[in-house]
């Protein structure tokens, strides 16, 4: 590769989440002088946090919802190790269950990590798939699971993880706990979604994750467990940053954002709807223009943070992923996660509850939504049915990518057309299978790697074939 910028040179960095900051850390390391602009007061994107106060006087991080961080984050790691090389901000946990109604529960806890042996034990212990349903399943369709590889966006990406799942014939049940609560976890409803990326997070998550489907949080806030510590040390490195500063625009040798700023080279690492703004009033290629044009954003996700006047059983789990049961796709008792949260619930003998809906449908008012979001936590955790909610905090926010059927072809990647100007986020299309912060990141350090023109960053990726992918189907 031919480097675009070298030891001196001037890049802008348009996006404080952990796309922009991975190409940030990689350029600043190489000893490229960096200018970050964000648009908000604070760093990290939809990882990141904003001081809030609540009505008692007590400040603390309020954050865009709960993340897990896979232990098959490898890239999102080696950059959380610049300001914590043990990783010791990080708690692990023992399971992920999912609840569903009636008091139905998968666990994946303790599953073997290589395929078809994680398979195998999952539906020998499942409660929902007996071996006469499997019978009935369509094994060809059902064995594209286990065939990820180049061809599957090919092969797969026109028809939506509906049409797919719809396919495989599997039992109501047995597909709301294992797959249902799977799709909603990227943000897009089944309908929307591309059965090609279905496919792809489960080879990266299940199949092809030799950490098992198991992972850690964070024991403080995002905000100051990483966020403030990573600042400090872009810092030291001589990065500048441009907060609250909206970028305009693009072009050759500059970016516009409040004022022009000089740069040799460009990472644009904003959101969707962000990157979609500033391209209509950049000077960029046809091609990059037409790509950018194609992306969409999914439906609305809502996060509801609760404190609740009384504590909810003890034996909880800190985390609990839902599956049929209204908007709700999870439950998080924050105490049970981070010490801001913990030492408020250990003062006033409470608890800190927060709710996911990951999509929302776009035509639904809030106080619906709050009305379904409760009566989930009711069915649930019963015990809660008789708290008061002392405070809460509820947002919607529609701004994360959709990846809908046949959108892959026309999805740009980390080059454009003019090789002085990358892209990075969770939106880009990668050759390696990736999601969510971990495709955010690398796409960072692919970013900065393109524009130093040699692998600076070592940029790690989980198996790329799946067991079958021999077979291509």
């Amino acid at each position: 590769m031919t480097p675009v910028v070298r030891a001196g040179d001037h890049v802008a960095v348009c996006g404080g989440g952990l796309a922009g900051l991975a190409a940030a850390t990689v350029l600043a390391e190489a000893r490229i002088r960096v200018t970050l602009f964000e648009r908000e007061t604070f760093l990290g994107g939809r990882a990141g946090a904003w001081t809030d106060q609540l009505s008692d006087g007590t400040t603390f991080q309020m954050e865009r919802g709960f993340h897990a961080f896979f232990r098959h984050y490898d890239n999102l790691r080696a950059l959380m190790r610049r300001v914590d090389p043990e990783l010791s901000f990080l708690a692990p946990m023992n399971d992920y269950p999912i609840l569903g109604p009636d008091g139905r529960e998968e666990s994946f806890c303790d599953l073997p990590t290589r395929a078809p042996w994680n398979v195998a034990e999952l539906v020998r212990r499942t409660p929902t798939l007996g071996f006469r349903d499997l019978a009935a399943v369509r094994a060809l369709w059902a064995s594209a699971m286990l065939s990820f590889g180049p061809h599957t966006y090919a092969r797969w990406d026109r028809i939506s993880a509906k049409e797919y799942l719809d396919s495989l014939n599997f039992p109501p049940r047995a597909r709301q706990m294992l797959f249902e609560v799977f799709a909603h976890s990227f943000f897009n409803p089944e309908t929307h979604f591309s059965a090609a990326e279905l496919l792809m997070q489960f080879h990266f998550y299940f199949l092809g994750n030799r950490e098992g489907l198991v992972f850690d949080t964070m024991k403080t806030p995002f905000s100051t467990g990483l966020m403030d510590p990573l600042r400090r040390y872009l810092e030291n490195h001589g990065v500048t940053f441009k907060l609250g500063a909206d970028v305009h625009s693009v072009g050759p040798g500059e970016v516009r954002a409040g004022e022009r700023h000089e740069v040799d080279a460009v990472v644009l690492a904003l959101s969707v709807p962000g990157l979609r703004a500033v391209a209509e009033r950049s000077s960029l290629d046809a091609a990059t223009l037409r790509r950018i044009a194609s992306l969409e954003v999914t439906w609305p996700f809502v996060v509801w943070r609760l404190w609740l006047d009384r504590r909810v059983d003890p034996s909880r789990a800190p985390f609990a992923g839902t599956a049929g049961i209204g908007l709700l796709d999870n439950i998080s008792v924050y105490e049970k996660l981070e010490d801001e949260s913990r030492a408020w619930a250990e003062a006033n003998d409470a608890s800190v509850v927060e709710l996911h809906a990951y999509a929302v449908p776009p035509e639904l008012d809030e106080g619906a939504i709050r009305r379904d979001l409760l009566a989930g936590l009711h069915a649930l955790y019963p015990e809660t049915r008789g708290a008061r909610i002392r405070e809460d905090r509820f947002f919607r926010r529609q701004d994360c990518p959709a990846f809908p059927p046949g959108s892959d072809a026309s999805r740009p990647g980390v080059r454009t057309g003019d090789r002085r100007v990358v892209l990075a986020g969770d939106f880009v299309r990668l050759s390696q299978p990736s999601a969510l912060m971990e495709r955010a990141v690398t796409s960072g350090f692919l970013a900065a790697n393109t524009l130093l023109g040699r692998n600076a960053e070592a940029v790690h990726s989980p198996s790329r074939r799946g067991l079958l992918s021999a077979l291509a189907l």
